[in-house]
């Protein structure tokens, strides 16, 4: 009998070093490593086009705004604008999926993954309403960056960012080594 060899995941990541890094760096707080792993990111982004991890697109829309914002270049117009097209597109996507499968009330689908409900109503304002206040959208980034960080960063590899990890699988970092769009549904 032959032996079937396991199968392989083509990644757009060199492996776990790379990715490592650019974890930390998007979580860093240092606006030039964050720029780093941003640069990092788009470099993936190049290589696997429509492929990228939601996940990880996701949170480096997010950390762009944050490093606009440190900058001092944008007014405060700009900023709401950055910010919330992050935010939106944030929960859309996040939802998407589900609300494929049957008309799900977004707030609905918030709470079924822990995504406060104030994001989503936040994410309605920016969207149908007026436009909120910069601090709201910054809270909301900050929000959404930690959600991202729990749910998806700190699962992937083994990674232990949050401090929930010594209760994860201890298996889970080698098993998800794909890193896809599902590894975090």
């Amino acid at each position: 009998r032959r032996r079937l060899k396991p199968l392989r995941t083509v990644v757009a990541w060199r492996g776990r070093a790379e990715w490592d890094q650019v974890m930390v760096g998007l979580y860093c707080g240092d606006s030039r490593l964050q720029q780093d792993a941003l640069d990092r990111v788009s470099a993936w982004k190049s290589r696997y086009g429509q492929k990228m991890p939601l996940a990880v697109d996701c949170t480096a829309e997010l950390i762009r705004c944050k490093v606009l914002d440190s900058s001092g270049r944008l007014k405060s117009h700009e900023l709401i604008l950055s910010y919330g097209l992050a935010l939106v597109r944030f929960v859309n996507l996040i939802t998407e999926r589900k609300q494929k499968m049957a008309s799900i009330p977004l707030r609905q689908l918030a709470r079924e993954v822990d995504i406060p409900i104030w994001v989503v109503d936040l994410r309605h304002e920016l969207t149908h309403g007026k436009l909120p206040r910069l601090a709201l959208c910054r809270k909301g980034c900050d929000v959404v960056l930690d959600w991202l960080r729990k749910t998806y960063w700190s699962r992937q590899l083994g990674n232990n960012l949050c401090e929930g990890s010594e209760d994860e699988d201890e298996e889970e970092g080698e098993a998800n080594t794909e890193l896809g769009n599902d590894a975090w549904e």
